[in-house]
């Protein structure tokens, strides 16, 4: 993939970082923000940039920096689109709903829309944005320090001994960094208000409901833009699911992680020990998780030096952070055995390609802003100290990192207002497709939105290992049905199981 191939463990991290009890929470969201006067409609022209399919056309849409105060200062959001392939077939507009906090799908009307059956092409323009304070939108940036950039500090793991002190410290560093430089719009960045760009977004594009394809963190969005505008709505994929509870957000997805890598390392594991593999670790799968433990217990102990990595050093937190990013999908199982062969020679491979340092400040930014911004934190040490320590003895293989504190233990702006809750209220349009085996929203959370949702949704559980099932890590069953949905609207009458 491009840049966004790159950033994706980054924006992954953003996604996954978070912990406790709601602090202060102001009044509840209503539709009602977004009365503020229709939008005026796009002025589509060539994009820039390169790769990309010559029909997409792009445009800029102005929306409220604050929706509470419609008449103060704006900002812009980024939108493209590949119109309907079959005009006179048209039916609307379906929108891709990326990932994060910090993923963008500006360019995923010429990639993985491209992926979508031709007769959903020919009925639909496709429609990607880069959402509020993620560039080419008007950007925002924390300005940290370039080790605060690093995967284990943005998700940050325990030390080996399980004390979260230095994770505290860092967290007041960077939270502190963002108060000073992120400006205004740091304090505007939350998934609610993402719902209330998207519904200017499709009054800006003349629509009167809008269709979705929300992937990961995009199941949020498209959540939260569901309960919100339930009657703007028309057909509704949500792929890979987040657990929706409002008294934690984001800190119930980062615990999500424990069940996540207990459900996915046995799939590692049995591939990992596969005669025959050139990357095979062990020779019978039973012995690849204790072998995975001894070696980064004795990382912890004798960290190899890393050139070039950031941090540059292969310690005990690395390795696990490379477990966790490597079993987002079968395909990069071979990261994690590689690292685990070459650290049992006491070596390293050579260090991962990493993003211009600009691109990594913003979507950092991003995942702050709306990780902190959509429920407050526990400021304590305390509080992380009792969780990580329950955590490291049930789950050694992510040694507490789920229930550990990130940088909105120390962020200083409370949530503006509380979490949306998902409920059964609004039309039956809505289609969960969830993998059984997935590292980053296990299948318990998707059970979870399944459940908010009611009469709402049918969920389609596929039996396939990865993150993000449909026409990706899932299998042709599971594709098919959520295919036949979007061409035909024709959904199952009840959840079921693709085998």
């Amino acid at each position: 993939m491009t840049q966004r191939k790159h950033i994706r463990s980054i924006r992954n991290a953003a996604v996954v970082g978070v912990s406790t009890a709601l602090l202060g929470v102001g009044a509840p969201v209503t539709a009602s923000a977004t009365s503020v006067g229709g939008p005026a409609p796009l002025a589509w022209s060539t994009c820039e940039g390169t790769g990309l399919d010559p029909r997409q056309q792009c445009a800029t849409l102005d929306v409220p920096m604050d929706y509470a105060d419609p008449g103060g200062p704006r900002i812009e959001m980024a939108v493209s689109r590949i119109p309907a392939e079959k005009p006179d077939a048209r039916r609307g507009a379906l929108l891709l709903i990326p990932g994060g906090p910090g993923g963008s799908s500006l360019n995923d009307p010429s990639k993985k829309g491209q992926k979508l059956p031709q007769d959903v092409r020919d009925r639909h323009d496709l429609i990607g944005f880069a959402p509020r304070g993620l560039a080419p939108s008007t950007p925002v940036d924390c300005g940290l320090e370039y080790g605060d950039l690093a995967l284990s500090k943005l998700r940050p793991w325990p030390a080996p001994d399980g004390s979260v002190d230095a994770n505290m410290a860092t967290a007041r560093r960077m939270a502190d960094a963002c108060a000073r430089n992120g400006g205004e719009l740091i304090k505007h960045l939350s998934t609610a208000d993402e719902a209330r760009d998207i519904d200017r977004l499709r009054a800006a594009l003349g629509e009167q409901k809008i269709s979705a394809w929300g992937v990961s963190y995009g199941t949020y969005v498209g959540a939260v833009y569901a309960q919100l505008f339930p009657h703007r709505t028309d057909r509704i994929v949500l792929d890979s699911n987040d657990d929706p509870d409002p008294a934690r957000v984001s800190r119930g997805w980062l615990a999500g992680h424990e069940q996540g890598v207990e459900d996915t390392f046995p799939e590692f594991a049995a591939w990992a020990a596969r005669p025959g593999n050139p990357d095979r670790v062990a020779r019978r799968a039973a012995e690849v998780r204790p072998l995975f433990l001894r070696l980064a217990a004795r990382l912890d102990r004798e960290p190899i030096p890393w050139p070039g990595a950031n941090p540059a050093e292969l310690n005990g937190n690395v390795l696990r952070q490379t477990m966790l990013d490597s079993l987002y999908s079968p395909d990069t199982f071979p990261t994690l055995a590689r690292l685990m062969r070459a650290a049992e020679r006491g070596t390293v491979p050579p260090a991962p390609p990493s993003p211009p340092e600009d691109a990594l400040q913003n979507v950092a930014a991003v995942g702050a802003g709306v990780l902190c911004g959509d429920v407050g934190w526990p400021g304590s040490a305390a509080s992380y100290e009792k969780d990580v320590a329950v955590s490291r003895a049930a789950y050694p293989l992510t040694a507490g990192m789920p229930r550990n504190a990130m940088l909105c233990a120390a962020w200083p702006y409370p949530p503006r207002e509380a979490p949306v809750r998902i409920t059964g209220r609004g039309p039956s349009n809505v289609l969960l497709v969830q993998n059984e085996r997935d590292v980053a929203t296990p299948l318990t959370g998707a059970r979870k939105l399944r459940e908010a949702f009611g009469r709402r949704a049918v969920m389609v559980t596929v039996n396939s290992t990865g993150h993000d099932a449909y026409l990706a890590n899932g299998n042709a069953c599971g594709d098919a049905t959520v295919s036949r949905f979007l061409s035909t609207g024709q959904r199952p009458d009840s959840d079921v199981y693709c085998r």
